[in-house]
């Protein structure tokens, strides 16, 4: 008999999923040991965006939950996914970095390493591969499965023979956005299965409502593994549910071997658990057809539609989900996936945002154009590369090759802060987050962004305010609606509103706190008071040669003095917004005048970064 192996996605892939990469540590390890005693092929528990949300959200050492994880799960293999030469961060590292990296995940408890690349490019794959056959471990190449007018089954099926060469053990179809149809998953498993020797391990979201369909014909045509994710943590966005799978396979030639009371007693854990996130709970993980035009990836559409609340932009969520298959013509049809999933959903964020297409090109795109994370899929759009590049040279070798060896040059950056190697890495990965971390860690500081509590949410519990009012002033009203807010327990705190439909953001520094129960708040309760805080003593934008940004971030560096000329279009600052960096350019040509902002300045539309006096 076939037997179907399951690997189990709640640790990673469905959380980040729905909500936004968020569960703690703490909230995994007490089950740890029934998930262990399930008997699944693999556990995903590292990788992707966890890595990121540990050290920027929850404060976590991700590599001291890798070994947390290891200890907890003795019996089970722990898989990460990894992105080739990018590895967790959003750039290619030198190969030195790569095999060290798959060396410590493999020596601190990884077992099976997907390898994937956003473009499908093989030539990104080969050091990681390599790394991981070296150590011993478990390599499993990654098709990500994507359609366009550039990509089809033959493609994929080239593909999976020169992943096979290489050396992988088994390959994976990623499928991201849950993009593939029954029948068509059912054609390329099928082709796949005839092409290679090694098995078929198929990953697909659910969030058109098509992957269990796709899972079944799947299995039918020749695949052995499928990534499933248990019923608290699945569908929509996520996956399919693992009970329904282990449950739709029972007593066929297919059956998977698993307990299902013991799979719904776990899950039933999770369902308590997920109460605990219910902020980042989001409108858009559920089954949303649309998917199949835009392509956006179960793992980014809640942090897209997090980040774009955390700016007040959330009711633009539509006009972004439209624009991104139209950067993503523009760029040649790559996959969306981690990085160019960021790359472009940033792009289109912008794009939107500033009211004008490529108004504002990122440093991310500018490198893409330039042929650094790969080769294109398909041509690119020739006046987009103008526009961001211009005639720079595009190079056609392998990016990682123009890389000389930095693991030395890193280590003496981090000195004094960095306690081994793992941290080396980390902040290979993340240099500006890992750098306050270690600080932070040293200072004793760590403190993980708060979670509200549950009762906030419940009826008769505690009272927040409305997210939509009318407002009266000196005879006029207003009708204000709450798109989004910075964290809760930063001091002063901005609120994105709409103000008769006009995005307008406002600072509160709370100067009383009171807890209210249920029914309305009398004056004879409390009388909290606000008042409206500068906003870093920064002047607004008022004239043409006031530089700003087109949406809130960090400045990540000045690169212009007091005094210096510069041209229209120079880059005079580098700002970080949704995890990409971005270059603000001179609007105008002439003479530096006035810099607000520092590295490391927390920045918002509409202010005056730097000050140029025009020619």
């Amino acid at each position: 008999m076939a037997k179907i192996q399951i690997t189990e996605l709640v640790l990673r892939d469905g959380h980040q999923s729905l909500i936004a990469t968020r569960m703690r540590t703490e909230d995994m390890l007490p089950i740890c040991g029934k998930l262990d005693s399930v008997g699944f092929w693999s556990l995903e528990a590292w990788g992707g965006a966890t890595f990121d949300a540990c050290v920027r959200f929850l404060k976590e050492d991700p590599w001291e939950r890798l070994k947390a994880l290891r200890r907890a799960l003795p019996n089970t293999r722990i898989q990460m996914l990894l992105r080739g030469q990018n590895l967790l961060g959003y750039r290619h590292y030198s190969d030195d970095v790569v095999r060290t990296f798959v060396k410590r995940a493999a020596n601190d408890g990884v077992d099976v390493f997907r390898i994937f690349d956003a473009m499908n490019d093989m030539r990104n794959l080969r050091v990681s591969i390599e790394a991981v056959k070296e150590v011993g471990k478990h390599a499993e190449g990654t098709i990500c499965y994507t359609t366009s007018p550039v990509h089809d089954i033959a493609h994929f099926v080239t593909l999976g023979r020169e992943l096979e060469a290489m050396g992988c053990d088994t390959i994976a179809i990623k499928d991201m956005a849950g993009l593939l149809t029954p029948y068509v998953a059912a054609e390329l498993v099928r082709e796949l299965t005839a092409a290679v020797r090694v098995p078929i391990h198929l990953h697909s979201h659910a969030t058109s409502g098509l992957s269990s369909m796709c899972h079944l014909k799947a299995v039918e045509n020749g695949a052995l593994m499928l990534d499933t994710c248990l019923s608290a943590f699945s569908e929509g966005a996520s996956h399919s549910t693992t009970e329904s799978i282990v449950a739709a396979l029972a007593g066929t030639e297919y059956d998977t071997g698993l307990d299902l009371p013991l799979l719904q007693e776990i899950a039933a854990y999770f369902r308590e658990v997920r109460k605990k996130y219910w902020q980042f709970e989001s409108e858009f993980t559920g089954v949303d057809t649309r998917v199949l035009v835009n392509q956006v990836p179960g793992g980014m559409i809640s942090n897209l539609a997090n980040q774009l609340k955390e700016q007040g932009a959330l009711h633009r969520m539509d006009e972004v989900l439209a624009e991104i298959p139209r950067v993503r013509a523009d760029l040649g049809f790559p996959p969306l996936v981690t990085p160019t999933s960021q790359i472009i959903g940033t792009q289109a964020v912008l794009n939107v945002l500033t009211g004008k297409r490529y108004q504002s090109v990122t440093t991310e795109v500018k490198h893409y154009l330039q042929g650094l994370y790969g080769k294109t899929p398909g041509p690119v759009n020739e006046q987009v590369k103008s526009l961001a590049i211009g005639n720079a040279e595009v190079i056609t070798c392998r990016p990682a090759d123009l890389l000389q060896d930095e693991l030395d040059k890193l280590r003496g950056e981090i000195e004094g802060l960095a306690r081994n190697e793992e941290d080396v890495l980390t902040y290979a990965m993340f240099p500006e987050l890992a750098r306050t971390f270690f600080q932070e860690r040293a200072a004793g500081t760590l403190k993980p962004e708060p979670l509200l509590p549950r009762e906030a949410a419940q009826p008769g519990g505690k009272r927040f305010a409305p997210n939509e009012f009318n407002i009266t002033l000196h005879g006029e009203t207003y009708h204000i609606k709450l798109t989004g807010s910075g964290a809760p327990g930063i001091e002063p705190r901005p609120y994105y509103v709409l103000v008769d439909g006009v995005s307008e953001e406002v600072v509160i520094e709370t100067l009383a706190e009171v807890e209210v129960s249920g029914g309305a708040l009398g004056a004879e309760q409390a009388r909290p008071k606000v008042k409206a805080a500068p906003s870093g003593g920064r002047p607004a934008a008022t004239h043409k040669g006031h530089v700003t940004t087109a949406m809130p971030g960090t400045i990540v560096d000045v690169l212009v003095d007091t005094g210096k000329k510069v041209k229209a279009g120079d880059p005079v600052l580098v700002i970080e917004a949704m995890k990409m960096e971005n270059e603000i350019q001179a609007p105008v040509s002439g003479t530096v005048t006035n810099i607000f902002v520092s590295k490391g300045d927390a920045v918002k539309p509409h202010e005056a970064l730097i000050e140029i006096q025009p020619e």
